[in-house]
């Protein structure tokens, strides 16, 4: 049999189309024997600790902080340094025991030459700008949810970021 004998002469040629449709087919029926990722219960050890939060609430003047953000801090300055879980413990409980105001209290650390003097400045650094550290060891923790930009961000962007059209920034300002 010839060509010119047959109905269809393209008959030995693969049909892409088929081909496709048959591909499309089987992989959304693959598709549905692959897992749905879903919310993870929270592990223990999953949130900072309360005493980090009661501290940091007092050092920021903040009553509310974002507890993802507090593990994540609570985390990285525990990697700076490995003393930083009793130190920020025995911090509260100095704020407690002398009533410190928030505002005395680095000084009071201050001129009592005090080891946890150091203490609070690492958090409100931590949660202000979002770094952890200094110098070599320093490490960003927070950019767009440190408080320096949520607290301004009814009026701040934060830098580094363009809301125009490319090029914009480039444009003088009238």
């Amino acid at each position: 049999m010839n060509e010119a004998d047959s109905p269809n002469p393209h008959h030995d040629l693969p049909d892409f189309r088929r081909r496709l449709l048959l591909s499309a087919l089987i992989a959304a029926s693959g598709s549905t024997l692959i897992p749905r990722a879903g919310a993870q219960p929270q592990p223990a050890g999953s949130v900072a600790p309360d005493s980090f939060m009661q501290v940091s609430k007092i050092l920021t003047g903040q009553t509310s902080l974002d507890g993802a953000l507090a593990l994540r801090l609570y985390q990285a300055l525990v990697a700076d340094d490995a003393g930083f879980g009793d130190q920020h413990q025995r911090l509260l409980a100095y704020i407690n025991d002398h009533k410190a105001d928030p505002a005395q209290l680095q000084q009071m650390l201050d001129a009592e030459k005090s080891p946890l003097a150091a203490v609070p400045r690492r958090i409100v650094s931590a949660w202000y700008t979002g770094i952890v550290g200094e110098g070599v060891r320093a490490r960003c923790i927070a950019f767009e949810t440190n408080l320096l930009n949520v607290l301004t961000a009814d009026k701040l962007r934060p830098p580094s970021y363009s809301y125009g059209v490319y090029g914009s920034w480039a444009a003088k300002p009238v």
